[in-house]
This record gives structure tokens, sequence and C-alpha cells, in this order.
């Protein structure tokens, strides 16, 4: 049985899902929760939703100044979960981030003692400023859940995410994150300029006070786990299953593309379309799901051919193939 919580904007039927939450008023708090320090970027902020309702992590991209830390900050304490935030230098050490083991004098052994990576949300600010063996002691904690010290496995705090932010206009000091790295994150986003209008909005909110400081927990820990367990309930035609598959195979075979998308890629728009889903009240994924995520899901995991371009060419060559191929693949009905 399911309540009547999902309603669709394409028909009147209301279907039930077992839920202990109202999800729909959820979901609505805390996008405004985060939208009340974000001005003007309501798509970003449902993007960053999909992805912590799909279990993935996150990548936001952009040019300094431009908000990415704010609405790592406001995502973060919005959600009643535990929360670090590591400023990633290019003297940090792996165990700065996963932890290490200290020997006690007292007791006579070695004492375990976590790092800030067992969080529930880890915020990486300017991740491309660590050496890549630094980077590298993430990969595990992004793929599995847990990380692997001196032999023994232990498991991080669910539900877990890891949300990082570059500036990819510098490059002194940088190390660039390695397609390995990089399709660890189910989406990367781009903040962008705000309008004028949003930017007045931002000078008048922050006259006298900063909004984020106002944010407060709209959602715990056991919400968090009911939507992310809903999510992988939500309904995904076989059509748009084909659809789905005939972007990620066209990568592959494309000429402008030195690497397609890998089915881990594949896995993640799937995941993320459920999530979006979800968040616009549908208990079934349509094809517009799919085209809205291809971009953010599949950008920043394919290789364009022109070597000699730079990062900010490359991306937006790789953003223009992926835009092509949607434009040349008919869309199931």
């Amino acid at each position: 049985m399911m309540r009547d919580w999902i309603v669709s904007e394409t028909t009147t039927q209301t279907e039930d899902i077992a839920l202990g939450i109202d999800a729909v008023t959820k979901i609505a708090e805390l996008q405004a929760a985060i939208e009340s320090v974000i001005r003007g970027k309501a798509d970003t902020v449902k993007f960053a939703l999909v992805a912590l309702f799909a279990k993935g992590h996150l990548l936001i991209e952009d040019v300094p100044g431009i908000g990415k830390t704010t609405l790592s900050n406001a995502l973060a304490r919005a959600l009643d979960l535990s929360i670090h935030r590591i400023q990633f230098t290019s003297d940090l050490l792996p165990s700065d981030v996963i932890g290490l083991s200290i020997f006690d004098q007292q007791g006579g052994d070695f004492v375990w003692k976590p790092g800030p990576i067992f969080s529930n949300i880890v915020i990486a600010d300017e991740i491309n400023r660590a050496t890549p063996k630094t980077q590298s002691a993430l990969l595990e904690a992004m793929a599995e859940e847990q990380v692997t010290v001196e032999g023994i496995s232990r498991g991080l705090p669910l539900p877990f995410m890891v949300v990082a932010t570059q500036n990819p206009s510098e490059h002194h000091g940088t190390y660039p994150l390695p397609e390995s790295q990089l399709d660890r994150f189910m989406l990367r986003l781009h903040m962008g300029y705000p309008s004028l209008d949003d930017e007045r909005k931002i000078l008048r909110d922050r006259a006298e006070v900063n909004p984020l400081d106002y944010v407060q927990p709209v959602m715990s820990q056991d919400d968090i786990l009911e939507l992310q367990k809903l999510t992988s309930q939500i309904r995904f035609d076989n059509a748009l299953l084909d659809y789905l598959l005939d972007i990620v195979t066209t990568t592959r075979a494309s000429d402008s593309l030195e690497l397609g998308v890998s089915p881990r890629g594949t896995l993640a728009l799937f995941r993320s379309a459920q999530a979006l889903a979800l968040i616009e009240g549908r208990d079934f994924c349509i094809a517009d799901d799919i085209k809205r995520l291809v971009v953010p899901c599949f950008a920043h995991r394919i290789i364009v051919n022109s070597r000699s371009a730079g990062l900010k060419n490359k991306t937006r060559e790789a953003e223009q193939i992926l835009n092509d191929i949607l434009q040349k693949l008919s869309v199931p009905i």
C-alpha cells in the first residue's frame, strides 16, 4: 500500500509509498532552507539533493567567490548529521583525513584516532590543492563507504557523502583530479554568476547578518536513510532504460571522445534520475529526468580528443558533445 503524498503533474491519480515521514514536505523544507542562503540557484540546489538521495558524491566546480563552499555548508547545516570540513592544502597528509593509530604509553598499546572522514557529510574544500596521495585517501571511502588502515577495514557512518569544491581557473599549486577520482563523483555542478536581482538580494541579506548562521536542521539521519531507500524504488520504464543505454553507448563510439562513460557512470545517471523524480514528486522517471542530468553526470567522466585545449575549453567541449548526442537520439514516448 502507498500513501497519497506523491502527486504527478501529468496525472490526477495519487499513489502511496510506505514512509515514516512526509516526504514532499520534508524535501520542500530542505530546499527552502538551502535556498535562503543560495539565491537564484534552484536547479543547483535540487541537483545537490539528487546526489544526496541517490547515495552519491558531489563536486562543485567554478571560479572563486561564487558560493561553492557556502552551498556545501548550507546543505550540511540543513541536515541533522555529523559534519566535518577539511581545507585541502599541499601539506595535508592522508592520515589527516582518514586517521591513524597513536601509541598510548599508559596502556602500552596503539589506539585508533579516527580522522574527519568519519562523518556523515565531509566537505573537501579546494580538493585539487592536495597532492594525489592525499586525494587517493578518499577513493575507498567514496566507493565502498569504508576505509582500510593497517589492514583493518572500518565502516563509515551512514548516510555518507563527500561534497568537494575546486576552482578550475587556478593552476598554480593545484593537482588536477585524475579520471579515477572524478568518476567517484556522481555529479559535477557549476554555480555560475547570480543575476543582477539575485546579487542585490545577496547584498541585502548580508548587510548585517550571515543567513548561513540561521539555517536550522530540517532532516534527521533516519529521514535521509528513508528517502535514499525510497529513491531506489522509483519506477524506471524499460524504454527509458534503453534510452539511457543509447546515450552511454554513443559516448563510447564517438570519434570526438577518447573515453566514453563507464558502467559506474551509467549507474550514476540511473540513480540520479530516480532521485530527481522523487524530489519533483513522482514515483516514476521520465525522459526529461535523464536529459537534465546527462551533462552534470557525464561531462566529467568523458575525455575529449583535443589534448591541446585548456581545462576550461575541455569542459565546455565535453558538455557540447553530450548536448549534441541528446539532440540526435530519439526520445521515448
